[in-house]
């Protein structure tokens, strides 16, 4: 398996072209490439399950961008490079402790790229509503954004998060508000952007606005810009206005 950073990267990560409600909600059970593939796995809860899961998968040369397990058995599997999906699919539910096997959507094509947004105050959620606002724009063109925000204080527990970023599955883009950031927030700020997430903070006191990608004044403004810095609808780059304050 790829390593946390590159599972952030999505199989068919590009904007859906379709009209929005042309075909009703029948697109979202198909896969938009025959290579790429997201399954729903029902399996018993017991030690091995995985294990044997994943050797079937290795056994068909498919390689896993991204595993998520939940607490009553089920498993979402979205994979890569698969040459023959029927085959597949037939050789899990083989399996013993399989129960049912389910081609899904991805997480990509459901919820798309995600604005991550934190910090403490009101300013959270005005980053929050702006981001909100500026995704639906776009995603009635055909884009996939989510807004997730998180309201916290204290600079340990903010750094710690900060971190926990680059671990997100899809995150492109964080927005930190507040009044007062810097220390061990900054650390973790620069060790994100290594990994390529894109950081927007509001301005502030302390050091974080020298190692911001971006500072922009206005909350509001600080989430349109997110949504727009990651959107395939929008003809705007991060390179363009890195390290400016707006």
């Amino acid at each position: 398996m790829d390593p946390p950073s590159a599972q952030r990267r999505e199989v068919g990560g590009g904007p859906d072209e379709r009209v929005p409600g042309q075909d009703g909600l029948d697109w979202l059970a198909v896969q938009p490439d025959s290579a790429q593939l997201a399954l729903l796995v029902t399996a018993r809860d017991e030690p091995g399950t995985l294990y044997r899961i994943s050797e079937v998968i290795y056994a068909h040369g498919a390689n896993i961008s991204y595993i998520a397990t939940s607490a009553v058995g089920e498993t979402q599997i979205e994979l890569e490079d698969v040459r023959d999906r029927g085959s597949l699919v037939g050789d899990l539910e083989g399996l013993d402790v399989v129960h049912s096997v389910t081609p899904v959507p991805s997480f990509q094509q459901i919820f798309g790229k995600r604005v991550i947004v934190m910090g403490g105050g009101a300013q959270v959620g005005m980053v929050a509503q702006g981001a909100i606002s500026e995704a639906d724009r776009h995603n009635i063109r055909g884009e996939r954004i989510s807004v997730d925000t998180i309201p916290l204080v204290g600079e340990e527990r903010l750094a710690g998060a900060v971190r926990a970023v680059a671990r997100l599955h899809r995150a492109r883009a964080l927005v930190l508000a507040g009044a007062l950031m810097g220390g061990d927030i900054t650390s973790a700020v620069a060790e994100i952007q290594e990994a390529g997430i894109i950081v927007i903070c509001t301005n502030m006191a302390g050091s974080l606005v020298r190692t911001a990608d971006l500072v922009v004044s206005d909350p509001l403004e600080a989430g349109v810009m997110a949504v727009m810095l990651i959107a395939d609808t929008a003809s705007f780059s991060i390179e363009r206005v890195r390290g400016r304050r707006f």
